[in-house]
């Protein structure tokens, strides 16, 4: 079984910008791109295989015809679907402010899973900022009362962000991108999201976009943020890369990797390795690695080798 390199979907949502050309030069086919999803198997977007034996090939194909468990690891047996999905996200202009139900929630009124992410702060302008849950705590009647009176905003908690922040977003956490950030997400395979608020911003057809009001007073937890928004662990030096753990839940790890000479990793059969390639060159095994590269080690691959200078995400499960 081999490691597979994966070809992003790009998604041209109105609030995207142009910096996953610009600095990743990514062909995505828009003017504006706000995502690429690097790790996809989901309807909305589904990565294919670029090179080797499946090139070509969808992920979900790959999956089915290698075997889940060959790929994904003995772990992904309790999901009913592929866990995980990675994306870049460009804010030029605000996302709206979303929120996003829990697994109970979203299999029970949209046949859909819930939704738990983490953002690494990839880069971020001067003064963006993040929307994170509440300044204090309110009622969920406040909270719709908030909604439909247009001060929302000032319930919100609002966070300075800057390069290196981590941001772990439970399902019914209410949250937002400002404009000017540049993200990593790491989060649940779900696209099932509820928009409360949206600057009265019209879509492609004219029209205001859809807000999920009653459905989103029904998930969100109105309350500050318990977490902190840094990574979980200090960096770490050893002989030849720089190791940091960002987060970790029973969904799914993220650890970063500085890489300065190599380092050498192993999958043991319980989980899928994912590597998204944030900066710099390098080679994983041997092949060829850059800035925006997306490669899934399959979990009963092995020992592999990634050397060169480069930073990167490891996801697991």
């Amino acid at each position: 079984m081999e490691i597979l390199k994966l070809k992003p979907v790009f998604k041209d949502y109105i609030w995207g910008g142009t910096r996953l050309v610009g600095d990743y030069g990514f062909d995505t086919g828009f003017d504006k791109t706000a995502e690429g999803w690097m790790l996809a198997c989901h309807k909305d977007g589904m990565n294919t295989v670029e090179g080797g034996a499946y090139d070509g090939q969808p992920l979900d194909k790959v999956l089915d015809a290698v075997g889940t468990e060959k790929i994904g690891g003995t772990a992904c047996l309790r999901f009913p679907y592929f866990p995980v999905l990675i994306k870049l996200i460009d804010a030029h202009d605000n996302l709206s402010v979303q929120v996003h139900p829990d697994d109970d929630y979203a299999r029970r009124v949209e046949n859909e899973f819930g939704k738990t992410e983490m953002w690494y702060v990839l880069d971020a302008a001067d003064g963006a900022e993040l929307i994170y849950g509440f300044k204090k705590e309110i009622t969920a009647a406040a909270f719709k009362a908030a909604i439909e009176n247009n001060t929302l905003l000032e319930q919100l908690n609002r966070v300075k962000v800057k390069k290196g922040d981590v941001f772990f977003i439970e399902a019914g956490t209410v949250h937002a991108i400002g404009k000017g950030a540049l993200i990593a997400e790491i989060q649940q395979n779900s696209n099932c999201t509820y928009r409360v608020y949206d600057y009265g911003r019209v879509g492609k057809d004219g029209k205001p976009r859809e807000l999920h009001i009653d459905k989103a007073v029904d998930v969100s937890v109105t309350k500050p943020p318990q977490h902190d928004t840094k990574p979980l662990g200090n960096e770490e030096q050893q002989d030849g890369y720089i190791f940091q753990k960002l987060t970790a839940c029973d969904l799914f790890s993220v650890d970063r990797y500085d890489v300065e000479s190599a380092v050498s990793l192993s999958t043991d059969g319980s989980s899928f390795h994912h590597l998204l390639i944030l900066d710099g060159n390098g080679s994983v095994n041997g092949r060829a690695a850059k800035k925006g590269d997306s490669f899934l080690v399959p979990a009963v691959f092995g020992d592999y080798t990634v050397s060169g200078k480069l930073e990167f995400l490891l996801t697991k499960i």
